[in-house]
């Protein structure tokens, strides 16, 4: 005769069992990060009976853990919610790369941080195992319970293995977006390089460059100001802000604010957030625009200043290597493009004014000869029109050749 195994173990069982196959799906059906990781803690949360369910991942460039994924939903936390290496219970998990379960009173333990926004603070229970690559932490996946719970080694070992197949996933997922950036970095490029040879006007020109640079870079906000070498003042003339306060801000002094010290240092300067920055000099408008971290890097032209761009992120953000090249990358190219633009600008210029110059200089002749006046009456009676009839010269003068013109015909002359 064989031995049943209890109703209790067969229901356990076949939860976990649905626990990861939910979580197979989910890891295969997007690649989207942010989606995956709240996917994920609303799976974990039901399927393990958690009050709630939290998971950071570690930002290399910075060193800190960042709430990344949340259940139920902490949409003003995610992504701003920072911890410090071996901050807190899930800091000591992720420095000690090692899982820690308590069973009640988790708010008082020695290792516990509490953040006043979070109500997880005030629960009981708590379980927390690290997210590994290899021997290297990644992150951690926190379940919490508002009443006791005794987490079981069989808990502590199954929520190990599901951080394990979330951390391939992260990986992929990551690696899929790495690519995608790139991507659409070498497509800015090459619409950058495209420009550069164009007929374009400026206006058109600096529109797109911060168009595509805000898209490249994901950034909030991203402006370019351009240089008055007279004034040595640095004015916006292009963003892709809605708002009207901040196109309508201010130019800067070369040496002034974060863009005023790139223009003067020659170097890109990051800020981790403009509103705590001494010298900035908006943080009033910063404030309002929700603009946290900035870069600036600088535009030029055989080593002579043209102007700056700037990009702005919502929440807290250091600035890699990678950016800060991409950035720059950027700049240099949109530097050669605004300046050939405005060479082919004065060009244009340049040949309207000659062409101006022809024709009036024609009708002037016609005048000279057709009603018998000097050079100096003739020129006097075009200017005479132009202003009374609120005109350019050229108007005048295209209109006395079309009418002169006429009248020699119709007289056979």
């Amino acid at each position: 005769m064989t031995n049943k195994a209890p109703k209790s173990n067969l229901k356990d069982l076949k939860a976990e069992i649905n626990l990861l196959h939910g979580i197979i799906e989910i890891l295969g059906s997007t690649n989207d990060l942010d989606n995956l990781l709240q996917q994920t803690a609303k799976v974990l949360a039901g399927t393990l009976k958690g009050d709630s369910c939290l998971i950071y991942l570690l930002d290399k460039v910075s060193g800190t853990l960042v709430l990344s994924g949340a259940w139920p939903p902490h949409p003003y936390q995610i992504g701003k919610l920072k911890l410090d290496p071996g901050e807190g219970i899930t800091g000591w998990v992720l420095t000690h790369k090692k899982p820690v379960a308590l069973s009640q009173n988790a708010y008082k333990d020695a290792r516990f941080k509490t953040f006043s926004n979070l109500p997880e603070d005030r629960y009981e229970a708590f379980l927390s195992v690290p997210i590994m690559v290899g021997s290297e932490p990644m992150g951690a996946i926190n379940i919490q319970n508002r009443k006791k719970r005794n987490f079981t080694e069989h808990h502590i070992k199954l929520f190990t293995s599901i951080a394990s197949q979330i951390s391939g996933a992260i990986q992929k997922t990551r690696l899929m977006e790495s690519t995608e950036k790139k991507e659409k970095q070498l497509k800015t490029l090459a619409r950058l390089s495209s420009s550069i040879v164009s007929n374009s006007y400026l206006n058109e020109i600096l529109q797109l460059i911060v168009t595509m640079t805000a898209q490249t870079m994901n950034s909030k906000v991203c402006s370019l100001m351009l240089l008055d070498e007279e004034k040595q003042e640095l004015k916006i003339e292009a963003t892709q802000s809605l708002s009207d306060d901040y196109k309508r801000k201010p130019p800067l002094k070369v040496g002034e604010s974060v863009s005023g010290r790139a223009i003067k240092l020659k170097v890109p300067v990051a800020v981790l957030d403009v509103k705590k920055e001494p010298g900035y000099v908006y943080p009033k408008i910063a404030k309002q625009e929700d603009l946290c971290s900035m870069l600036a890097v600088p535009m030029f032209i055989k080593d002579k200043p043209i102007g700056v761009i700037n990009c702005y992120t919502a929440s807290e953000h250091v600035f890699t290597e990678d950016e800060i090249f991409m950035l720059q990358t950027i700049a240099n190219q949109s530097a050669i493009a605004i300046e050939n633009t405005r060479l082919f600008d004065e060009s244009k210029s340049a040949r309207d004014a000659l062409e101006t110059r022809k024709i009036v200089e024609r009708a002037k002749g016609m005048l000279m000869k057709d009603r018998n006046l000097s050079e100096e009456e003739a020129f006097g009676f075009m200017q005479r029109q132009a202003m009374n009839l609120r005109r350019t010269m050229r108007d005048i003068a295209e209109a006395i050749l079309l009418t002169e013109g006429i009248k020699n015909t119709r007289s056979g002359t």
